[in-house]
């Protein structure tokens, strides 16, 4: 089975469902909600990939891996993350339109992170790994951007019709992120299974650190707890679909080994993150 086949309709599909739950009002949260907007994109955007490269770096991963590690570091936030914020009893609509700005920013800043990655001075000519980026943008652009924007649509001029559908959706995307995960770990066990213990710690340990810093400085900035729950959420929940889909993409890297950080990170993020709202909900 060509997984690339199944990867690119669910990424689209998923970024279709998260343009159905958005309003150009929900935008307006980034001034009633500066603070908390500014944390999350900072520690999404900016320091994720930092600790995912160093991490890399740290751990001597192999060039593959290397790139890999960042990869899912610098990715956007994952739609499943509305769904924990609202069993954390967190703020969903600043959730929602937290995935949106980095779904849209990480566009273009993630081209930009890889391109780092790949020039690393740690690879040598034999190991270097070539990153077309003109090709990235452009499928960023049409699998994710694109579907963004036709849910917005659907929702303005359809909102009956987008709600029905939205709320199938909803209910899909964890199911189609297992299932993505479940195909790559059939055709990829042997990698994994050689690697698990070193990938797992590895990432892991990245899951930790971005989401326990995401939680100190939502407490030094003085966020209300809802917000606190929501920013350590989506600092945590990446966008594996699309890590896995670019490293997949005939058109970009077209190696499966550069997912398999991301496939085990999918796993780990849903793990770490179902302790965590059970941790709060066993609270109340």
């Amino acid at each position: 089975m060509n997984a690339i086949l199944i990867v690119l309709p669910i990424l689209s599909l998923l970024m279709f469902d998260l343009g159905l739950t958005l309003r150009v009002s929900d935008f307006g949260l980034v001034l009633k909600q500066p603070r908390a907007v500014m944390i999350a994109l900072v520690g999404q955007i900016v320091l994720l990939p930092l600790l995912a490269f160093a991490l890399a770096m740290a751990f001597k991963l192999p060039p593959e891996f290397f790139v890999g590690m960042v990869l899912i570091g610098c990715c956007p936030g994952g739609s499943s993350s509305n769904v924990f914020s609202m069993l954390a009893k967190g703020d969903v609509a600043l959730s929602v339109m937290l995935t949106a700005l980095s779904s849209i920013i990480t566009l273009f800043t993630v081209p930009l992170i890889l391109q780092w990655a790949t020039q690393c001075s740690m690879f040598d000519a034999q190991n270097s790994i070539h990153l077309p980026v003109g090709n990235l943008l452009v499928q960023n652009l049409v699998l994710m951007f694109l579907p963004i924007l036709i849910g917005i649509g659907v929702k303005r001029w359809w909102p009956v019709a987008a709600a029905k559908i939205e709320k199938v959706l909803s209910k899909l995307a964890f199911p189609l992120l297992i299932l993505l995960a479940t195909i790559f770990f059939i055709q990829h066990s042997d990698t994994i299974s050689n690697n698990i213990a070193l990938l797992g710690v590895c990432v892991t340990l990245l899951l930790i650190c971005a989401t326990g810093s995401a939680a100190l400085l939502s407490r030094l900035f003085k966020l209300g707890y809802r917000q606190r729950r929501t920013v350590v959420i989506e600092v945590g929940m990446q966008n594996a679909a699309q890590a896995i889909a670019v490293a997949s993409s005939p058109f970009i890297f077209n190696n499966d080994t550069i997912a398999i950080p991301a496939i085990i990170y999918a796993l780990m993020m849903n793990i770490v993150l179902l302790l965590y709202v059970g941790k709060i909900i066993a609270k109340k």
